[in-house]
């Protein structure tokens, strides 16, 4: 999860190196410009993104070793890297994502993104003559545009673009852009559910902590410094408890996953994350903050969240905060429930819809996500230099949910409704 900037037509030079230094704190590790006829690219790397490469050997942006120079700026992350790779043929190494998105390009063109429906990304790819671009389904990695003197300019974020034209906009989830600058959907939010798979609730069950297990198996392998966002809610407790398991089962029995809480004062959530951290035997780490470190830092939260929206704003101060904590503390990558609400009907405003209503306004939920809680996440934690990692964002657990009869995913109990009652469900003991 890095940062890009591309210029297509006649870009300038020390507009584009004052559009990347904008940036540079989402990839201090590894960065490199590359000028080839009428585009230049700048792509930046973290640790965390690129654990296997180094930094004096290996350049970016990527070329491609295909037929003719292909480069790639990518910002994104694959389920099933893996199997994409073996199937193509591709050895493993550094930067394996962007030469299978590379490769994925040469062999199949505008139709490659049908392959990658378990990634979230934003990526550039250009041979100089011609750019193609794109973006994921959710949105989940953000993506700008403009144009300026006859150039196309492109950047993960607005700022970039802010810093050389007022003509800014959404690069939108769910499409690709080609060299004329056109935009196409390659996907879309399905309208209606889908049929359900089947009837069995044990083989759901069973199912979803299995498809959760991958996710997180596929997603992190602790060759980096890795933590866990442990705010005492359901979302983030089934994902840490899941990373400690995986942690002790590569480091020993002793071996205790870091996780990190923040609160004001002895909350809710201090508590509720302490007991959690007890229970899975995690090196736990607290920060207590008052409204005056809230305060102090709300010019910073609004400029690199790029948003006054007020929820969003308040949401963010404590994500900010505890990134920082612990990248302070050596953290090169933290791991975070979001999408669980969004995946399995968490909301509690949810509750208020008949079950025949509740995949319309589930979509709503989805469609939404890129401009709330994923911005969030991917903002708060590069700014300080931090890849965030959220398991429950699958591209396989979306699919397989949306099949879920509403039922099970907004349960009714008595005269209530329980949510993410198959999610409960999935990790009982």
């Amino acid at each position: 999860m890095s940062g890009l900037v591309v210029g297509y037509g006649s870009p300038d030079p020390l507009k584009i190196e004052e559009m990347f230094k904008k940036i540079n704190y989402r990839g201090p590790y590894v960065s490199g410009i590359s000028t080839n006829k009428q585009v230049m690219l700048a792509q930046n790397y973290l640790k965390a993104d690129c654990p296997m490469a180094n930094p004096d050997r290996d350049k970016v942006p990527v070329t491609s070793s295909g037929n003719g120079v292909w480069q790639i700026c990518y910002d994104g992350q694959m389920g099933n890297q893996k199997e994409l790779a073996k199937a193509h043929g591709l050895s493993n190494g550094p930067f394996q994502e962007e030469r299978l998105v590379l490769h994925l390009h040469q062999e199949h063109g505008s139709d490659m993104c049908e392959y990658l429906d378990d990634a979230i990304f934003a990526f550039v790819i250009s041979n100089g003559d011609e750019i193609f671009a794109a973006r994921d389904l959710l949105g989940i990695k953000t993506l700008f545009y403009g144009r300026r003197d006859n150039t196309l300019y492109l950047a993960t974020e607005l700022k970039s673009l802010a810093a050389v034209t007022d003509d800014v906009n959404e690069f939108p989830p769910g499409h690709y852009m080609d060299g004329s600058g056109n935009l196409t959907r390659f996907a879309e939010l399905p309208k209606t559910p889908p049929e359900h798979l089947h009837s069995d609730l044990n083989q759901m069950v069973e199912d979803i902590r299995d498809i959760i297990q991958r996710s997180l198996q596929s997603r992190v392998d602790f060759t980096v410094e890795t933590g866990g966002l442990l705010s005492g809610g359901m979302d983030s407790s089934v994902i840490n408890y899941l990373a400690s398991q995986l942690y002790k089962e590569k480091f020993g029995n002793d071996a205790q996953l870091k996780t990190f809480a923040v609160g004001v004062g002895e909350s809710e959530d201090i508590e509720t994350a302490r007991i959690m951290a007890k229970q899975i035997d995690s090196d736990h780490h607290e920060l207590i903050v008052d409204l005056d470190q809230i305060l102090a830092v709300l010019p910073e939260v609004i400029y690199f969240l790029e948003s006054f929206d007020p929820s969003l704003v308040r949401g963010s101060v404590s994500n900010y905060l505890i990134s920082k904590y612990a990248r302070e503390r050596g953290i090169d990558l933290l791991l975070s429930g979001e999408g669980g609400d969004e995946i399995f009907c968490g909301y509690i405003y949810l509750k208020d819809f008949p079950a025949e209503e509740l995949f319309a306004r589930q979509m709503e939920c989805v469609g939404f996500l890129h401009n709330n809680a994923s911005l969030r996440l991917d903002r708060m934690n590069h700014c300080n230099s931090v890849r965030v990692v959220a398991p429950l964002i699958s591209g396989e657990l979306f699919r397989y949910t949306l099949a879920i009869p509403a039922e099970y995913k907004q349960k009714p109990v008595g005269n209530e409704k329980v949510e993410k009652w198959i999610l409960r469900k999935a990790l009982q003991p």
